[in-house]
């Protein structure tokens, strides 16, 4: 069956080379519009699969045609098209929260040359949205508000023993990919003041976005979030989101743990959540490591945290009943190497659980 593609964009030179690149590569049934009311009454007539939604036009604006698609009912999954600034950044993020499972970059210059530099990814972020499970806008505060306090039941004990120490005594690792911003804020932000250990997110996403996200999870989060883009000391009840277009990495340095931003290896995605834990079982026994793998395609930290259980180190996979793809976390289930298996809400809840049983 053909994947119904609706490709909602204000430029005519757009829209022209979008058909070109899917018409090219076959499997598709082609639909367009100019503007966020053009796509409202297409999304009713035409029913896609997919939408490829620009987020500055005339008439209604990608996020007001986002928030009224999620209204409507509208099945179809949105992939953003959104361009690589800081500006772009927040907008997409915001989108991502209303219900939108991924984003592409908007090509900058000329079109016509800019266009196949992002072909493979805009094809395989389409085919990937296709199959993921739809997301449906949240009230991201609400929500946290209600379910930190079932949470924090047993984390003021956490807390306590945890402000007894200072040494970082273990840490959290965290792999994901698409869908990974809306599903990191239901999981970080009810981790409570005194989580024990360091958390460390690899999270695909571009390096003019990480710094952004890491900002907008902050404010959501009663731990302190910041983006690593150098070396910087590792410390308790901490959240490190790695750069993007770099790798996340662990090291000793005159005896002490700090998280790093290499340049990349050859992997295909960055930051790599396998390279993440092999650097962080380098520098500790496994024992004293968690790894979690969520929602994303293909199969970045799979290897690596199959490896840290085999090792006797702990680790979480991601439920395909939440998973937005149920990609990365089922090749770690495939490999044998989830302790246990988790939809997103109950995660949070499992790393307090294993955090009170080691205080």
């Amino acid at each position: 069956m053909p994947i119904r593609l609706l490709v909602v964009d204000d430029s005519a030179l757009m829209r022209r080379h979008m058909r070109q690149v899917f018409e090219a590569e076959g499997g598709f049934e082609l639909a367009f519009a100019r503007n966020g009311r053009e796509a409202l009454d297409q999304a009713a007539a035409f029913r896609p699969d997919v939408v490829t939604l620009d987020v500055n036009m005339p008439e209604l604006d990608g996020l007001s045609c986002l928030e009224q698609l999620s209204r409507t009912g509208s099945q179809a999954r949105v992939v953003m098209v959104s361009s690589l600034t800081e500006e772009g950044a927040a907008v997409t993020l915001r989108a991502l929260q209303l219900g939108a499972v991924d984003f592409v970059p908007k090509p900058d210059g000329t079109v016509s040359l800019s266009i196949d530099r992002i072909r493979p990814m805009l094809l395989d972020k389409v085919r990937t949205a296709a199959r993921a499970r739809p997301r449906r806008a949240i009230g991201l505060r609400e929500r946290v508000t209600a379910r930190r306090a079932t949470v924090e039941r047993g984390a003021a004990a956490v807390a306590q023993r945890g402000a007894l120490r200072s040494a970082v005594n273990g840490l959290v690792l965290v792999g994901v990919s698409t869908g990974g911003p809306r599903t990191l804020e239901e999981i970080l932000p009810l981790l409570p003041e005194g989580f024990p250990w360091p958390v460390l997110v690899a999270q695909h996403m571009p390096s003019s976005f990480t710094g952004v996200f890491a900002r907008r999870m902050d404010g959501l989060c009663a731990l302190e979030v910041t983006e690593v883009s150098g070396p910087v000391p590792l410390e308790r009840g901490r959240i490190y989101i790695g750069r993007g277009d770099t790798d996340l990495v662990v090291e000793k340095r005159l005896g002490r743990l700090v998280a790093n931003a290499v340049p990349p290896d050859g992997s295909l995605w960055h930051p790599s959540a396998d390279r993440l834990v092999a650097s962080a079982m380098a520098a500790l026994p496994a024992g004293s490591l968690t790894g979690v793998l969520l929602t994303g395609m293909g199969d970045d930290g799979a290897a690596a945290m199959a490896e840290l259980r085999r090792r006797g180190g702990r680790t979480i996979a991601e439920a395909e009943s939440s998973a937005v793809v149920f990609g990365m976390p089922a090749e770690l289930i495939r490999r044998g190497g989830a302790d246990v298996v988790l939809p997103a809400d109950g995660v949070a809840r499992q790393l307090l659980a294993w955090a009170r049983r080691d205080g």
